[in-house]
């Protein structure tokens, strides 16, 4: 998450905006009760670990389920939340449909805002005993010397989790604010950590690790080696477990990096550009990986640059493009939940997470992992819109993002705004019915006159208006050998 002097605040000249559209959520913070680890709702869920599908596209749980990702950045848990908070906090991501967690193991300040500088918990538990070279601060403890009582608290974050089913994208090390540590202690130390943590968590199933974090130096040989030492370590002792890398700020992919080659089997994406740029960069890497939206706009949260607020609108094309473009899933993020900020529970439960889940009922139902995104525009061949470049701003920007099944069978359309566009009809592998969706409320709206034969070319228009209240997007959905429902 980009940190910025405004960073962990709700702008002002927004506020009241984005206030409104939180109270027409019309729902509160659910301290919802929950079960036991061996529930019936947690062991329906998936079968960890997971691992990458055979056509390296996507990831599948153990008896190869297809795993959407749909998550949340909580990355500030482990220090500042207490443990019937988390509990009531993971209660309320399950319900609402998640089903992955961005975790710190180490968060400090200054980088996290309203954080101890020592890295300690909300209840002053230090995450090491010692420091190297006669420091005091974070960038000077002994990596040699973990806290056990501090690490038995990270342990307590990651079984909460398997208990409501969650996945773990676990950073151990996050380099916002602890690169400088891991500089201090040397290659040495920082695979030794590795090894520790490896050892500690391997037995944990419902675990990815998620190097990284801001990692603007990887291209500085010293910064690349401690970091990659670390997931060496981890990969040493714990091998069954995945592992990826969040690299630079404002765009990045993880395997931007060669030296992660060997280490990475996951490729997250990383921008607040217009997400179909760096989500083609990830889709086209050789050999093919999963990729996935890592990072991007915050909900309730504005960056300064590009300058773009976390509306609703801004996420849900987020979102579209990405899914569209190659990704297999995306974290979602909550500038108040990303740092647990005063009065957070007042903003678990926002429009746009609402219509996260409206994204994630709509993949869903479809075959998700087999689409393949239409790069050449040879499905959508006009109406597309300009696409702009890597400085847009996400509210201003009405490129059309497609993809289809390599067997004809599906063909799917992000329209950010209403307006024609043309398809190849020769592109569904018989005549086919077609359907808008509404991404804001989940209703879909059958187009007549279908089924459409799969010749020539098309032109598609969506209805005039739909139940947004801060943008009229829509999807196309046309489906070959299926009667509208």
């Amino acid at each position: 998450m980009q940190r910025s002097a405004s960073t962990g605040t709700v702008g002002a000249r927004v506020v009241i905006t984005l206030l409104v559209i939180h109270l027409l959520a019309g729902a509160a913070f659910t301290q919802t009760a929950s079960g036991p680890a061996n529930s019936s709702h947690a062991a329906g869920l998936a079968a960890y670990p997971l691992k990458v599908s055979p056509n390296g596209r996507y990831l599948v749980d153990q008896n190869n389920v297809p795993f959407l990702i749909v998550g949340d950045v909580p990355q500030s848990l482990v220090t500042k939340v207490p443990t019937t908070d988390a509990e009531q906090y993971f209660a309320n991501r399950e319900a609402r449909g998640f089903n992955a967690l961005w975790i710190n193991v180490l968060t400090a300040g200054p980088y996290y805002h309203n954080s101890p500088d020592d890295g300690s918990t909300y209840d002053g538990i230090r995450p090491f005993t010692g420091y190297v070279a006669g420091g005091t601060d974070t960038a000077h403890y002994d990596l040699s010397k973990p806290n056990d009582a501090y690490f038995a608290r990270v342990d307590q974050m990651i079984m909460l989790a398997a208990n409501h089913g969650m996945l773990v994208f676990l950073d151990p090390i996050e380099t916002g604010q602890w690169r400088h540590t891991l500089l201090n202690n040397g290659p040495l130390a920082a695979h030794d950590y590795g090894c520790y943590l490896g050892n500690r968590y391997e037995r944990f199933d419902n675990i990815v690790w998620l190097n990284g974090n801001d990692f603007n130096h990887w291209k500085t040989p010293a910064d690349d080696e401690v970091v990659k030492a670390v997931a060496l370590g981890i990969q040493s002792a714990d091998p069954r477990h995945l592992q990826t890398i969040e690299l630079n700020v404002e765009t990045s992919s993880s395997t931007d990096d060669p030296a992660w080659s060997s280490i990475i089997s996951i490729n997250g994406t990383y921008t607040y550009s217009p997400t179909y740029f760096q989500m083609w960069h990830s889709y086209n890497h050789s050999p093919a990986m999963p990729t996935f939206l890592l990072e991007g706009h915050y909900d309730l949260m504005d960056y300064g640059h590009p300058v773009d607020y976390g509306t609703p609108s801004v996420l849900r094309r987020q979102e579209y493009w990405a899914m569209l473009s190659g990704g297999k899933g995306q974290l979602y993020g909550n500038g108040y939940t990303v740092e647990f900020l005063a009065g957070w529970k007042d903003f678990v439960d926002t429009v746009a997470v609402s219509q996260l889940m409206i994204w994630h009922s709509f993949f869903t139902s479809l075959p998700w992992q087999d689409i393949v995104p239409d790069e050449d525009h040879s499905v959508v061949t006009a109406g597309l819109g300009d696409p702009g470049d890597m400085n847009s701003r996400a509210s201003r920007t009405e490129f059309c993002t497609a993809s289809r099944t390599p067997d004809g069978s599906l063909v799917v359309a992000y329209l950010p705004t209403p307006r024609e566009i043309t398809v190849n009809m020769k592109s569904l592998r018989g005549a086919a019915n077609g359907k808008w969706f509404d991404p804001n409320n989940g209703v879909y709206v059958p187009i007549s006159g279908g089924p459409f034969p799969n010749i020539g070319e098309r032109r598609f228009a969506p209805p005039a208006t739909n139940r947004g209240i801060d943008d009229d997007d829509w999807v196309l959905l046309l489906e070959a050998g299926k009667t509208v429902q």
